[in-house]
């Protein structure tokens, strides 16, 4: 064999390990990397604690290559607090107050969904025989509320009402836990919370709903994500909205399943999360600027009180366009002064 043969058996192994290099990488590159979701929630999560059980939200973000990490806090203002410091990637539900105080936090996130409004699903509890009666009793008494929740605006929405200011009460910032906790042992004369944590103590004989949300806080919760995550995955924020909306569907038509589902994981009874269910709408909706209105007014009720450190304009957040896939400004959100 001549050299010439050799040199040209050489040419021709090299260009055919170039190709089979080339399209190994060409395969390789296809394939998009790992992504890992990481999931902020609260014991009030219902669509969320049901996926994460069902294993549902795992096996519709398998073939897109996400994992997910699961993380528990105890109530809104933590969570949304992580996801500002990126520790997580997107919140499960809130209520609509909490944004707020992440808005004026400046917190990078976009309003990706909302449950429509549950008031019912948030109360103002009392002794039964105790000295409050009526809203306008509230006044001198000592209230337990987890700061920045639903349940607070409730309680100032109540205080208006009845001609009362912050300052005519005693407030004491619990969590859900702490303040059932005091109220029962006395050490509060009033608790204000949501489900299932109302549901968990209204059926006591020495307990009495002083008021709910009917005609005061309409309660809508929403979900939130992280402004960079949502920008890079968009995919992955449609797939949760669309297991999201279902697990709400399978909700409603399956009261008694879901809440046979939930009583090991809440420690509660199935009967009481029947009947905390039966106050939430666990209607999934993508975020409409006419359903947008009472976040300003939450807003302004906030900073009248002191607590927030300035005004907070909410048609400037960002909110999930599911057809464009990108964020943008909430735009006409209702200004109620």
């Amino acid at each position: 064999m001549t050299l010439s043969i050799f040199r040209l058996l050489a040419r021709v192994a090299l260009s055919s390990l170039l190709a089979v290099s080339s399209a190994q990488a060409q395969t390789t590159g296809s394939v998009p990397p790992p992504v890992k979701l990481r999931i902020g929630y609260q014991k009030s999560s219902t669509l969320i604690t049901i996926l994460k059980a069902r294993g549902s939200l795992e096996q519709a973000l398998a073939p897109l290559g996400v994992s997910i990490s699961w993380n528990e806090f105890a109530s809104g203002l933590p969570l949304t607090e992580a996801l500002n410091a990126d520790a997580v990637d997107f919140s499960a539900d809130v209520a609509d107050t909490v944004p707020v105080f992440a808005q004026a936090a400046h917190a990078r996130f976009v309003y990706v969904a909302q449950e429509a409004p549950s008031p019912g699903a948030q109360a103002i509890i009392v002794k039964r025989n105790g000295p409050v009666h009526t809203l306008a009793d509230l006044r001198g008494q000592r209230i337990a509320v987890t700061k920045a929740a639903g349940s607070h605006y409730l309680l100032l929405a109540a205080l208006a009402k009845a001609g009362l200011a912050p300052a005519d009460v005693r407030i004491s910032y619990l969590t859900p836990a702490d303040g059932r906790a005091a109220f029962e042992r006395g050490s509060v004369d009033a608790w204000v919370t949501w489900d299932p944590y109302v549901a968990a103590v209204d059926q006591a004989p020495d307990v009495r709903i002083l008021a709910n949300g009917a005609e005061l806080a309409s309660y809508q919760r929403y979900y939130l994500a992280s402004s960079s995550f949502a920008a890079a995955h968009p995919e992955v924020i449609s797939t949760v909205f669309a297991q999201l909306s279902s697990a709400g569907a399978w909700v409603r038509s399956h009261p008694d399943d879901a809440a046979k589902l939930l009583a090991p994981i809440w420690g509660l009874d199935a009967t009481t999360i029947e009947r905390a269910n039966g106050r939430r709408s666990y209607t999934v909706r993508a975020v409409d600027t006419q359903n947008f209105g009472e976040q300003q007014k939450i807003a302004d009720t906030f900073y009248r009180a002191g607590l927030l450190p300035a005004p907070v304009e909410t048609a400037t957040a960002l909110r999930w366009n599911f057809v464009a896939k990108r964020a943008e400004t909430a735009g006409a959100a209702l200004t109620v002064r």
